[in-house]
Formats: C-alpha cells, structure tokens, sequence
C-alpha cells in the first residue's frame, strides 16, 4: 500500500486499517494542508466507523494561517468531529497542547497531548504501534 506523502507530511505506516498516523516536518503550508484534508475526507468517505489519528510534530516548525480558510481544510476539521474517535498529537507547540487539553472536555472526540518523551503513550491511546519502515 502506498503511503500519503505531500511536502512535510509523511504518513507513518500502521497495522490498523481504521489509524491514520503522520509525521509532520518542517513547516505546512497551504499545499500541504490541503493535501492531508483531501486525504483525510476521503478516509472518512471510505469508513463506516470512527477511525483514530496521530500526529507527530515533533519536528514541526509552523503553518500558513491562511490554509485554516481553505474550503477542504475547513472541511476535514468539522468531519473530524463526528468522524474520529481518538485524536493523538506527538510534539505539540505549549498553545497547541493547552488548546487540545481544552478542546477535549468539548468535543466528542477523546483527544490528547503527548510530548515527543511520551511518543509510546500516544500510540497506545490510539491502539496502535508504529509498523518499521519498509
């Protein structure tokens, strides 16, 4: 199975079908973040149950602000919503990790912060381990 790759983005391979896993390197910029949208509505389209995502940012330096207005982008984020069951992000920016923290007493999706020293804790809140590289 190929793996998703745009820019910084590189999905990171699993043995679940339902968990979609991602390093995120560098800085994300509009192409990219429309990318992963596009790759992450059409998970949603092909599944009948919540999936799990991770996020790896570990090596994460910074978005485009202007992506949050791109109409897949926005997209994804609201199916997220109702579309994803745990959400797990590696690495976090301190404001990031605050507004997850936060947004999980919100939204219906169970959601976490991890620091890059708690990478194995994430993977086991999404039920998952990082297959080796191929």
């Amino acid at each position: 199975m190929d793996l998703f790759q745009h820019g910084p983005i590189q999905q990171i391979s699993t043995t679940s079908p339902s968990v979609y896993a991602f390093r995120i390197t560098g800085h994300m910029d509009d192409d990219a973040a429309e990318a992963l949208a596009e790759f992450m509505n059409d998970a949603f389209d092909r599944h009948d149950e919540k999936i799990d995502m991770l996020l790896d940012l570990s090596g994460f330096t910074g978005s485009d602000w202007d992506s949050m207005f791109d109409g897949d982008v926005i997209e994804s984020r609201f199916r997220a919503l109702t579309e994803l069951r745990r959400y797990a992000v590696i690495g976090a920016p301190a404001k990031a990790q605050k507004m997850i923290g936060f947004m999980d007493k919100l939204i219906p999706v169970e959601a976490k912060a991890f620091s890059a020293a708690e990478a194995d804790q994430a993977w086991a809140f999404v039920g998952e381990t990082p297959m080796a590289a191929q």
